[in-house]
């Protein structure tokens, strides 16, 4: 019992004259992934299949199989016959099973021995379709925030993710044993997805806490999907693609947003990164004196005894702000030195006499370059010497530091390849 491939000359627009039934796939939208045959025509008085019943399938009858199907013919609710070919098939109940493997090769062979039916046909046939195309737009939100350490805010965060997802079947006679409801003829992905949304949403706390440890900043997750991809396929791989017959293909991050204690310690790191800018810190200190002239012109007790109190708190605070504000200038000032040299050559390198030097030494007053010894432990602290202060872990010995001009040379380098020293 099995199919064969129809003739191809018997196949024209009077279809139904020529063949007992056509049977095609009911309706298969974008979010159904399996569904019954059904005959094409089936109140047409030419039709021969005069039993009455949809659970017959007449012998000589047709299958009309269209690209992304996978069609499965099903006898006493077992599979006898299968194509992932699209064409035209009849059925003939004295043949042996034809198995068009199509796509899949040789490899699905073994999943139908495994249940295929071996008696006598039971008059109780069915053909039944299987969706091989992506199925798109299923939708994700993490239930709780999903713990997240980011070695640039070198702090523990915590973060949502919503956005949609999508897969593939890619054994369908494993998804058909292991995943469509028995008593079920027609079934739309939403159905079912309850259970894999579950596990789904653990693979991906699993996936994000895994772009964590490999460095990836949390600002930056929104933007890597197709590693996320990757991270899902690998953690749902063994319980969705060895187990069921299906795997995630893509995922699409719609949005990230952060707990209120991340979005603080963000917030915080941000503002101190700007103020580590000279013109940002002289700019917030003259606009915090501006600020306070302006609140005294504006007391309501009167300008003169605002500016008053006000005198007596400059008097006070005022060698501060001086002091603040000199501070930036010279920094500001090195800055500026130090862009001009990097323009005018790009060697230059300031002295602690303030001197902007060339070479390797100072001709102001003689002082050696510094030579920047400096490495990134894995705990993302960065370090000088040979032990990181932070975790205690040794400094990796894939490189060395050239005493002449500060390059960093592989471990297997006898000689600097920036200047040509030899490795001290």
């Amino acid at each position: 019992m099995g199919i064969i491939k129809a003739t191809l000359n018997a196949i024209g627009g009077n279809l139904a004259d020529s063949w007992l039934e056509v049977i095609e796939a009911d309706g298969m939208g974008d979010n159904i992934v399996f569904t019954k045959g059904v005959k094409v025509r089936s109140g047409d008085r030419r039709n021969n299949n005069k039993r009455g019943t949809d659970d017959v399938i007449s012998n000589g009858s047709i299958i009309h199989v269209y690209k992304g199907q996978f069609m499965i013919l099903v006898d006493g609710g077992k599979i006898v016959d299968y194509t992932a070919e699209e064409g035209y098939y009849k059925v003939d109940n004295t043949a042996a099973p034809s198995l068009f493997n199509g796509e899949f090769g040789a490899s699905i062979i073994d999943a139908f021995r495994r249940i295929k039916f071996g008696g006598v046909p039971s008059y109780s046939q069915k053909a039944y379709f299987i969706n091989l195309q992506e199925i798109k737009g299923l939708k994700f939100g993490t239930r709780t925030p999903v713990n997240y350490f980011d070695n640039f805010y070198n702090s523990e965060l915590f973060l949502r993710a919503h956005g949609t997802y999508s897969i593939k079947i890619t054994d369908p006679i494993k998804f058909y044993t292991e995943v469509i409801p028995k008593d079920k003829d027609r079934v739309d992905i939403n159905e079912i997805n309850e259970q894999y949304l579950s596990e789904f949403l653990e693979g991906l706390s699993a996936a994000i806490n895994k772009m964590s440890m490999d460095g990836i900043r949390i600002s930056h997750v929104a933007s890597q999907s197709r590693v996320l991809s990757s991270y899902m396929a690998t953690e749902l791989d063994e319980s969705w693609k060895t187990m069921r017959g299906f795997e995630v293909l893509a995922v699409g991050i719609a949005s990230i947003s952060y707990d209120d204690e991340s979005k603080k310690l963000i917030n915080m790191r941000n503002a101190g990164a700007m103020l580590g800018d000279a013109t940002v810190r002289e700019g917030y200190v003259q606009g915090s004196m501006a600020r306070g002239f302006e609140a005294a012109g504006s007391n309501s007790a009167g300008a003169a005894q605002a500016f008053m109190g006000m005198g007596i708190g400059m008097g006070a605070g005022g060698n501060f702000m001086a002091a603040a504000s000199e501070t930036n200038r010279a920094q500001m000032e090195r800055e500026k030195k130090q862009s001009k040299s990097a323009q005018n050559g790009g060697d230059s390198w300031t002295c602690a006499c303030g001197n902007v030097c060339k070479g390797n030494f100072c001709p102001n007053c003689g002082a050696k370059k510094p030579v920047e010894d400096k490495w990134t432990c894995s705990c993302g602290n960065v370090c000088k010497g040979n032990f990181c202060p932070n975790c205690g872990s040794k400094r990796p010995e894939e490189e060395w530091i050239c005493t002449n001009c500060g390059h960093k040379n592989s471990k297997e380098a006898k000689f600097c390849s920036s200047c040509g020293n030899k490795k001290g």
